[in-house]
């Protein structure tokens, strides 16, 4: 079952980064991105990645908090953030809990061969804990700036349903 746009998302506690524990309950007051990504350390992650390292000062100014989500285990996570120096927690969501609530494990194909997998997805959650905007089957070129322009809007109460 997936959380819908407007309904308020399940709470959740995830092991993440920095020695860290994100619990989104504990975040409200501040808007979240969460970003689902396939793989530490492959090409489209990275990038991904990097474009949101990169605008996390924008973020802030829209009082919004980044988080990138995948199924790695937490040193993987921890090896990738370094490499990078990203500037915002990743979560090790090893178990599928949190990508259960937003229903991102697909059945994708690679090579021919059919496996389960994250479907590159983001998630704008306002400051009272609901569903904002979903973006699904996400392509990486001019992703988080498209996000980080509704996060602002968001904030500035100008937001329009996509």
């Amino acid at each position: 079952m997936s959380v819908s746009t407007g309904q308020p998302v399940p709470d959740f506690t995830a092991i993440a980064t920095g020695d860290t524990t994100v619990t989104l309950s504990e975040l409200k007051g501040r808007q979240v991105v969460l970003f689902f990504y396939p793989k530490a350390s492959t090409p489209g992650c990275t990038t991904e990645g990097g474009d949101f390292r990169d605008r996390k000062a924008d973020f802030e100014a829209a009082n919004t908090v980044i988080l990138g989500v995948s199924r790695d285990g937490i040193r993987a996570q921890e090896n990738f953030k370094a490499k990078q120096a990203f500037n915002f927690e990743l979560v090790s969501d090893k178990d599928e809990t949190v990508c259960g609530v937003f229903d991102v494990i697909k059945l994708k194909k690679m090579y021919g061969k059919e496996h389960l997998g994250i479907e590159r997805s983001t998630f704008l959650i306002d400051a009272e804990g609901r569903l904002a905007r979903e973006w699904r089957g996400v392509k990486v070129p001019g992703h988080a700036q498209e996000v980080l322009e509704a996060a602002q809007a968001l904030h500035d109460g100008t937001l329009k349903e996509a």
